[in-house]
């Protein structure tokens, strides 16, 4: 049998937990040759604090783990008896269902364009009011026009003497309503 991506359910902040306890029972149980690589997928994300940029990393699916294994009874039970594991996500409890090498390929090239380029922790989407904190504009409010991720700059609709006046501005310097 080939190796699968399946999705297990685990407590949520207990992810990596789940990770470990899983690799060292895989260990323990001498099944290193029926799982492949166990997962938590995550992004690395830029923000700003204190005037500072600050990578940190944030899981874009709390409370799961992808793994990598091929599906019987018996790698069934031991992923379903880690501790703070809930289960596989799937088709039905007693055979789940693995994820298609198209949305397994989709997760893992997320997660390596996360670490190549951070992404910003707060997204902007044009049409969205934000309050600008900083800056000639402090105390503003303004509507959000156009959004450059690759340099970290939105275009804001600022009403100064009662018409609406595009400023550019950074990420740091705004905050959402």
């Amino acid at each position: 049998m080939a190796l699968r991506w399946y999705v297990v359910h685990a407590y949520s902040g207990f992810e990596n937990q789940v990770k470990r306890s899983l690799k060292e029972r895989i260990h323990r149980m001498g099944m290193e040759d029926r799982f492949g690589e166990i997962l938590v997928p995550t992004e690395e994300v830029v923000e700003m604090r204190d005037g500072q940029k600050r990578k940190s990393e944030r899981k874009f699916f709390p409370g799961y783990v992808l793994v990598q294994m091929e599906m019987d009874e018996d790698t069934w039970h031991l992923v379903k008896d880690v501790p703070r594991v809930l289960g596989f996500i799937g088709a039905n409890q007693d055979r789940p269902t693995p994820l298609s090498e198209k949305e397994a390929e989709a997760i893992l090239n997320r997660m390596q364009e996360g670490a190549e380029k951070p992404r910003p922790k707060v997204l902007f989407e044009p049409g969205e009011v934000v309050r600008v904190i900083e800056g000639p504009f402090n105390d503003f409010n303004g509507v959000v026009e156009e959004v450059n991720y690759d340099k970290s700059r939105l275009l804001v609709a600022v009403q100064i003497f009662g018409r609406s006046t595009p400023v550019e501005l950074e990420f740091h310097q705004v905050e959402k309503t």
